[in-house]
């Protein structure tokens, strides 16, 4: 961990953009007391692609999710107590 100082920073911010990016853990300070760690940006999220779970349950029937309800679940759903004596 290298720990430089503001006017150094300002000096020589591309060699220590650098140095981050190859992995170097880079602190500036303010005279002798830390102030910001210099780190590089993670890279973006990859974009998803529609349908890639596809391979993870080849044999999940389309009616797993287009049927409708049992009645007792529905009645759950609908927040009806199977038992009213309660």
């Amino acid at each position: 961990m290298a720990t430089v100082t503001i006017h150094e920073a300002k000096t020589n911010l591309s060699k220590l953009i650098a140095r981050a990016e190859a992995g170097e853990e880079i602190i500036i300070a303010r005279g002798k007391q830390p102030a910001v760690r210099l780190a590089p940006v993670s890279a973006p999220p990859h974009r998803r692609v529609f349908g890639a779970m596809k391979a993870k349950w080849p044999d999940l029937p389309d009616s797993f999710f287009f049927d409708p309800l049992p009645e007792e679940e529905l009645k759950l759903w609908e927040g009806e107590d199977e038992n009213p004596s309660r």
